[in-house]
């Protein structure tokens, strides 16, 4: 497993992304998701305060036991929900919401703390200052930030007292190309932060499951009828993008690759990202995952996929 780094941390660039934890699958199947990481090589563990409603931080605690101290933790506070009021993000819940998060992790520092969302209704600044004197005392190593804008990266830069963001998690996948064109990348590349993509696997449309004319009869979350994935597939299995993916498997099958190790290599080829979350269910999607990130893309694919990512329809 490769590494690189998330300011004064080193990770695996494959993390394991544990937001299914408490929501998709119970404890018992959480330690096996995480055993499986730590013996692929797994190093750079996600997860947040909302994601389980705080099962997943406890679960992950638990999984990882003794061998916390080799791993590196990140986790977030300040998730603001659609519709949901402001103020997540002020110097009083900053210091509530990590002492709660050390408390169900089971740790006494967390390695890389993000605010998981913007706050349009607190200063960066009084924000950043609180997250610093948690660095100071300890409890936490760096901090980053989640789902913020070029311009709010800077206006968090300029802000930056003490402790600064180190590292951005946004969006970033094949399908998803939104940093490559809205200056985030460049930002990062400017300012010296560190990009973690998320839903690389663009909820499985890049592994290669669900195929054109075939997508039917794929059982999996997409193309769920009912239950808590029902209406999941809407908007994203289109023809338009089943026709993309199409391409990207030939791309890649033609030089004896999968789309799977696609999506994870050519996040990698961009030179900010540090280490690509991905969740899992079961160990070997973790496997297959950590497998699918060493393909080396020279200049020659990446501008050949930018051609394919580009066509039309």
């Amino acid at each position: 497993m490769d590494t690189r780094r998330i300011g004064s941390l080193e990770v695996s660039t494959v993390g394991l992304g544990c937001n299914n934890f408490g929501w998709h699958i119970e404890e018992s199947a959480s330690q096996r998701v995480v055993d499986a990481a730590l013996d692929a090589g797994i190093t750079h563990f996600d997860t947040a305060e909302s994601y389980g409603e705080g099962a997943s931080e406890t679960f992950l605690g638990r999984a990882l036991g003794d061998r916390r101290d080799e791993v590196t933790i990140a986790t977030k506070f300040g998730h603001i929900a659609a519709g949901a009021p402001g103020g997540q993000a002020t110097p009083e819940t900053v210091r509530a919401a990590a002492e709660a998060s050390l408390e169900r992790l089971g740790t006494d520092r967390i390695d890389l703390y993000y605010l998981h969302r913007p706050d349009p209704e607190t200063p960066i600044a009084d924000t950043l200052g609180a997250m610093s004197r948690l660095v100071e005392e300890g409890k936490v190593r760096e901090i980053a930030c989640s789902g913020f804008s070029e311009e709010q990266l800077r206006e968090a830069e300029a802000a930056a007292q003490h402790a600064r963001f180190v590292a951005v998690q946004n969006e970033f996948s094949l399908l998803h190309r939104e940093p490559t064109q809205d200056g985030v990348l460049d930002a990062c590349a400017d300012l010296g932060i560190a990009f973690v993509p998320y839903f690389p696997l663009q909820s499985g449309l890049l592994t290669g499951k669900y195929r054109k004319g075939d997508v039917q009869d794929t059982d999996g979350r997409l193309t769920a009828t009912e239950g808590k994935f029902k209406g999941m597939g809407d908007g994203l299995l289109t023809e338009e993008t089943l026709d993309t993916v199409e391409r990207l498997i030939a791309f890649a099958e033609d030089r004896d690759h999968t789309i799977l190790e696609l999506a994870f290599s050519w996040l990698l080829a961009h030179d900010p990202v540090a280490s690509v979350i991905a969740g899992a269910t079961k160990p070997g999607q973790v496997r297959a995952n950590v497998a699918a990130a060493g393909w080396q893309l020279p200049q020659d694919d990446l501008d050949a996929v930018d051609e394919i990512l580009a066509q039309p329809a």
